[in-house]
């Protein structure tokens, strides 16, 4: 038993010294508590990097499919009326939405930005009196009320009550309405005047749209878009001036839901209209983006880029549609971002690391310090003897 505790002991890597043979310096006891500072100082360090959350970033392939892309805005044009300001969607399935007015709001500004009126874009009538019907005649005492729709009519028995149903049965024919005084329910509803007594105004217009997860477009242009052979056109042309000042600001544009570090390239840009009429482009990448967090929630979003360019009106060339169009396409790589701590070993490592290495520093500059010393002192005597 003796014999092998003798063995054991025989492997002691950290031999004693007895106090007698200690020589303590002034110099040593100040590096002592200068490295127990400093490790100190470096062990809350890495005990507060611990208790802090790191991103951990990978790249996959998106695999998703049949899904839906939310798209959030909020843009000012100081030169635009609202009543004129139209929102449409399109992709390349085909499927096209023209002047989308769910979840969308429509403020009313003056030339110092300055909001006159916040509505909902939606669809509404005033009271009617005796308006123009279908059949010709105008509307008698306890007679159901269906209005004309100018020769627009998909069948017989169809009806447009509104201004707004008469364009878009104009809209459907690929038809331009060219002049709204001769349209009954525009008259009654005093579309012209309204349009009128907002000239000089601006619009901010801010909402969402829901596409299909491919690649596609939408644009704010003024009035309402109808498709004539592949083209688009408006049907404002009543009201068409030599040009449509096109000057927006972006004050926001998402594709998705927020996340902690998302960075929208796009928030807070504006251009001034400086020449005619004009297509102001913005070309987008999308790169769709899962974030989770600490707690174990998913936000599925995404990250764009963007660059944009202007195409204006000149002699020679087709006429372009003015307005603000955003073109977006989809990157085949997903983003996803984890939020994990260190791991506790990790943490432990770090910690040892940190008491061993100043050790050790310390332990090597003390002993430089006392054998110069010790040597100046050697020299000092041979000089005395």
């Amino acid at each position: 038993m003796d014999r092998a505790l003798s063995k054991l002991r025989s492997l002691d890597a950290y031999p004693k010294i007895n106090e007698d043979f200690y020589s303590r310096t002034l110099s040593g006891g100040v590096i002592t508590l200068v490295s127990s500072l400093l490790m100190l100082l470096l062990f809350f360090s890495e005990f507060r990097l611990y208790l802090h959350t790191v991103t951990e970033t990978k790249l996959l392939v998106d695999t998703s499919r049949g899904e839906k892309l939310k798209i959030n805005f909020d843009v000012t044009f100081p030169a635009i009326p609202c009543s004129l300001l139209s929102v449409d969607a399109m992709d390349i399935s085909g499927e096209q939405h023209l002047d989308i007015r769910h979840d969308i709001v429509k403020k009313r500004i003056d030339s110092l930005h300055n909001v006159i009126e916040a509505r909902p874009d939606v669809i509404g009538a005033p009271k009617i009196e005796k308006p123009l019907q279908s059949h010709g005649g105008r509307l008698e005492q306890n007679e159901t009320y269906c209005g004309t729709c100018y020769g627009a009519e998909a069948a017989d028995d169809d009806c447009c009550n509104t201004c707004e149903e008469v364009r878009e049965a104009y809209r459907k024919k690929g038809w331009g309405m060219t002049n709204f005084d001769l349209i009954d329910q525009c008259k009654r509803e005093g579309f012209v005047q309204k349009i009128k007594d907002e000239a000089g105004e601006g619009c901010n217009i801010h909402g969402s749209l829901e596409v299909n997860k491919v690649a596609g477009s939408f644009h704010f242009a003024a009035g309402k878009s109808f498709h004539l052979s592949n083209f688009q056109w408006q049907d404002l042309i009543a009201f068409q001036a030599e040009s449509y000042n096109i000057s927006h600001k972006i004050n926001s544009l998402s594709f998705g839901d927020y996340f902690p570090g998302v960075v929208n390239p796009l928030n807070g840009v504006q251009w001034a209209h400086e020449t005619q009429n004009g297509m102001y482009q913005y070309f987008i990448k999308v790169v769709p983006t899962i974030y989770k967090d600490i707690r174990g929630r998913t936000v599925n979003s995404n990250q764009y880029s963007v660059t944009e360019h202007f195409r204006n009106n000149e002699m020679g060339r087709p006429q372009l549609l003015p307005g603000v169009f955003f073109f977006y396409d989809f990157s085949p790589i997903k983003v996803t971002f984890k939020e994990e701590h260190i791991p506790f070993l990790h943490f432990i490592t770090h910690i040892c690391a940190i008491v061993g290495g100043v050790f050790t520093v310390a332990g090597i500059v003390d002993s430089f310090i006392y054998h110069g010393q010790k040597a100046m002192k050697k020299r000092e005597i041979g000089k005395f003897s």
